[in-house]
């Protein structure tokens, strides 16, 4: 029998406490309007652009934000700029960007993210 599994990840859920702050506070750090369709009252999908989606979901909070490393990373070509911006517009910096290359972030449920120059 062929595999049937893609060896790729097609989405990543990333815990929010609330859907609609959340929503808002992503689309306001990709700059897409933060109008998006929340699903079953509980699910968003941002608007990405390509290869893996993101779900945030308010259903699989716990209460605290997941600790330790950052699960996934977004991308981007410019790491200086989206330092530059994310510190402009407010977001929560952890450290500063590391070799030149990633830093993290953590949004409004304390989730640790990275951005990575890729």
């Amino acid at each position: 029998m062929q595999n049937v599994i893609q060896h790729q990840i097609g989405t990543v859920f990333v815990p929010v406490s609330n859907i609609e702050k959340a929503r808002d506070w992503y689309a306001r750090i990709f700059g897409f309007p933060a109008d998006g369709e929340i699903l079953f009252g509980h699910l968003y999908c941002p608007p990405m652009a390509g290869g893996t989606g993101l779900v945030l979901d308010a259903k699989i909070w716990r209460g605290a934000p997941l600790d330790g490393a950052p699960l996934f990373h977004f991308n981007t070509q410019d790491i200086e700029g989206a330092f530059a911006y994310l510190k402009e517009i407010g977001v929560e910096l952890v450290g500063e960007i590391q070799h030149g290359h990633f830093f993290n972030f953590k949004d409004l449920d304390g989730n640790l993210l990275m951005i990575c120059k890729c």
